[in-house]
């Protein structure tokens, strides 16, 4: 299933020309993405994501999970979080919590924790695409804080920053039992192995 709809298009950066606009992957579409994922590729029914208010000002969770057919089933406090449940059975629950990861699932037994991290994927400015290599970073080492067990993923925008990253860091990750995925612009997820 590919997903049209995960890139957002902002005014150009400064300086720029005005047809050349910049390209954002933002985080909570980073986070419905790597939650697709799972539900496609996994054994599981059931996954949950933890956005936090500056997610859904950006990304209208509820809109885009009905879109592709969830329905509602369950409300909460914040009008974004809710259960949301697909007609075979499949379930996303939008939960609001920090202190965990932004995805996470049960797979027959093993617990799978994401961070994600999103951002400005084509743009003018080199600051702002800097920042891809810098988010990676920062997610892998929230991953190495967490406790060994499970799968723990750095998930981030496929771009050719973070794939160039993603290479170099793969082999000390794997030894410390994270995995790097990296997500393309229609959803698709790619693992990047170490070697």
């Amino acid at each position: 299933m590919d997903f049209d709809d995960l890139i957002v298009e902002r005014p150009a950066t400064a300086g720029a020309p005005a047809n050349q606009p910049d390209r954002h992957f933002y985080e909570g579409a980073v986070m419905l993405a790597y939650a697709m994922h799972l539900l496609r590729t996994e054994p599981v029914r059931e996954v949950r994501i933890h956005p936090d208010g500056q997610h859904a000002r950006q990304v209208d969770f509820p809109g885009w999970l009905e879109k592709r057919g969830f329905r509602r089933v369950a409300t909460a406090r914040t009008p974004f979080a809710g259960t949301f449940e697909a007609a075979e059975g499949r379930r996303v629950i939008i939960h609001p919590r920090s202190g965990v990861s932004d995805v996470t699932a049960d797979a027959n037994g093993t617990t799978i924790e994401a961070e994600c991290k999103g951002g400005a994927i084509e743009t003018r400015h080199p600051g702002r695409l800097s920042k891809l290599d810098k988010g990676l970073c920062e997610i892998v080492g929230r991953l190495m804080m967490k406790p060994l067990g499970g799968r723990l993923v750095a998930v981030m925008p496929r771009t050719e920053v973070t794939l160039r990253v993603g290479r170099k860091l793969a082999p000390r990750c794997a030894a410390a039992g994270i995995r790097i995925a990296l997500v393309g612009a229609l959803g698709e997820v790619e693992d990047i192995r170490p070697g």
